[in-house]
Order: C-alpha cells, then sequence, then structure tokens
C-alpha cells in the first residue's frame, strides 16, 4: 500500500487524482539559501512522504512555464537547511534543467534542455550521503546531469516540488510518481 502523501507549504489549488498531481503556486513562492542573493526563502509547495535509506524517485513533469525563475521537479530534504531541488525552470531566457543542493548555502547549476517539447523525466537517487540527478528522453535512456554529497540522516522526505519566486499561478503537471529501491550503481553514467 503507498504511503500517504502530505504538503509542506500546501498551495492554494492542487489535486492528486489517479496518479497526476496538479498544482497552481501561491505568490512568490521558493526554495533558496544565502547564496548571491543573501535572502533565505523556505515557503516552496514540497508534496512528500517519507523515505528510509537508498531510494530513486521519478516523474515526469511540465508546466505553464513563462515567468522568471518558475520550476517545477522533484526534491528531497532532511530539513530546512539540507536538501536537493532539481526541475524544469525559467533561467537566462530559457527553460533549463537546474539543479539546486543546498548544505546551509545553495549551490546552483543549469543544463539547456535540448529538443524541449513541454515535458521532461526526471530521476534523482540517493545511495548514503551521494544524491544523483538524470534527466530521460522520454524513451528509457539517461543522461547523468549532477552529482553530489549531502550528509542526510536514514530518513528523509521526497517528492516533487513547485515555486514561482515572481509570481502566482504557475500551473503545473507531474504524473507517474515513483519512489522505489535505487538504481544500480552502474546506472550513474
Amino acid at each position: 500500500m503507498a504511503q500517504t502523501m502530505s504538503w509542506l507549504n500546501e498551495p492554494p489549488q492542487w489535486s492528486d487524482d489517479a496518479g497526476v498531481i496538479r498544482v497552481s503556486t501561491g505568490l512568490k513562492t521558493d526554495f533558496w539559501r544565502r547564496t548571491f542573493y543573501g535572502y533565505i526563502t523556505d515557503n516552496g509547495h514540497f508534496y512528500h512522504r517519507p523515505v528510509t535509506g537508498d531510494f530513486t524517485a521519478e516523474v515526469v513533469v511540465s508546466a505553464g512555464h513563462s515567468a522568471l525563475f518558475d520550476q517545477a521537479g522533484l526534491m528531497l530534504r532532511a530539513d530546512e537547511r539540507t536538501w536537493l531541488k532539481t526541475g524544469l525552470e525559467v533561467t537566462s531566457g530559457a527553460v533549463q534543467l537546474s539543479t539546486v543542493l543546498t548544505r546551509d548555502h545553495s549551490d546552483l547549476s543549469v543544463v539547456p534542455v535540448p529538443g524541449y517539447q513541454g515535458e521532461l523525466t526526471l530521476r534523482l537517487t540517493r545511495f548514503g550521503s551521494a544524491v544523483c540527478v538524470h534527466r530521460g528522453d522520454g524513451a528509457g535512456s539517461w543522461e547523468l546531469v549532477r552529482l553530489g554529497h549531502l550528509d542526510l540522516p536514514e530518513t528523509i522526505d521526497v517528492g516533487v516540488m513547485c515555486c514561482s519566486p515572481e509570481r502566482a499561478g504557475l500551473e503545473v503537471t507531474f504524473r507517474d510518481l515513483q519512489i522505489g529501491d535505487p538504481i544500480s550503481r552502474e546506472g550513474l553514467e
């Protein structure tokens, strides 16, 4: 039986029906800590469940990105100082795949999404203190985009996140969210 999901910062509108999660974001929401901008924001929307030990989470995400920093994807979180979020984000004038690794200070990386057609398959894996992000092509092939380190407790929260730091009303759809056993370490290439 699937574990019940819960919200950190419940959005003003959302639904979870037959494997499809729909969200409309609240005003000026984000997850960020200090780096470059100097502020701490922890009011983004995170729909999650607890997961113990190593895991892989996968989801297909699509969103009506239009404003700077609009974002939607996957997140793992130990607490407000230790987390990772990854997903589609409007930055540098285009929708890109961003990953923020936070160890009290946020660390951002972005990569282009070649041939972006409005949705992206994401995968987030934990192996102890190693966390990795892959993007999928929708046909079963995966590309590693980030590998990093986080000191994590045995049980953390894992799920989908979305934010709209410059506005309200980003419309997001997550489908086919799966959280289960980790991929093989050989699958990191």
